[in-house]
């Protein structure tokens, strides 16, 4: 584990989860980590670029960041709207799972999110009125980032959800 590396370095053992200074950051860390699923949709795009677009770059005598500047990313560009816009419309639905599961007394001040806080109104307190209240204004939020994202695109370009 980590604090099996930190404590070979002479440090004392990180709280990660018990601690508000640390609490933030590993739940973000999750996060980032939970990136390998985009990864793999760039693989596919970048599998699917035609080889002799290289080759034609290599006769010409392309440098590995020209072909990438050039070819690739070119390539890529209709992928990376296509994720830009669908995770700005999920952009305020951080994972309750991940978030609930953390939580603990001493992390709830940073720890607590729309849909963690959701659940306790609704579920814990009992009042579904206020509860159903929050998460239609939060899928409201939602909807009008990815309109307004699509809109933005669409203008910049021709990839666009609709």
């Amino acid at each position: 584990t980590i604090n099996s590396i930190i404590g070979l370095l002479g440090l004392g053992p990180v709280e990660w989860l018990t601690s508000p200074r640390y609490a933030l950051g590993t739940l973000i860390s999750l996060g980032v980590w939970q990136f390998g699923s985009s990864m793999l949709i760039f693989l596919a795009a970048i599998k699917n670029i035609p080889a002799s677009y290289h080759e034609a770059a290599i006769v010409d005598g392309a440098t590995k960041f020209q072909r990438t500047l050039h070819i690739d990313l070119p390539f890529l560009v209709p992928t990376m709207t296509m994720l830009l816009i669908l995770d700005c419309g999920s952009v305020m639905s951080v994972g309750f799972e991940k978030a609930y599961a953390l939580q603990n007394d001493l992390n709830i001040g940073v720890s607590e999110i729309i849909s963690t806080y959701v659940y306790k109104v609704g579920l814990i307190n009992r009042d579904q009125a206020f509860s159903t209240a929050i998460g239609l204004f939060n899928a409201a939020v939602n909807a009008v980032l990815l309109i307004t994202v699509n809109a933005v695109t669409r203008k910049m370009g021709e990839n666009s959800l609709w």
